[in-house]
């Protein structure tokens, strides 16, 4: 499957991949750049979104969360606590 609502698996790991390297505030913005307005957002499974935190990193935390349970990039519904490889910190 390469082709997953919009987004490619292969751009979400060549993202992931590069934020290695670069903020992941970027990465993030590259995601929403590539993303036609009207195309999908990407499955919890293509961007590993877990119900759970990982470390300090939560979706509450992200610039991508929009309270109370969805997200600007994720499709469908997402914990707070939750978290996934496209998390990008809010700014202070």
């Amino acid at each position: 499957m390469t082709e997953t609502r919009g987004i490619s698996r292969r751009q979400v790991l060549t993202i992931a991949a590069g934020a290695t390297g670069a903020s992941v505030a970027s990465a993030a913005a590259v995601i929403a750049i590539s993303t036609p307005a009207q195309a999908a957002k990407a499955s919890q499974k293509i961007v590993k979104y877990q119900d759970t935190p990982k470390g300090e990193q939560s979706c509450e935390s992200c610039v991508q969360f929009e309270a109370p349970s969805s997200c600007k990039t994720v499709d469908g519904t997402v914990a707070a606590q939750g978290w996934c490889m496209v998390y990008a910190k809010k700014p202070a």
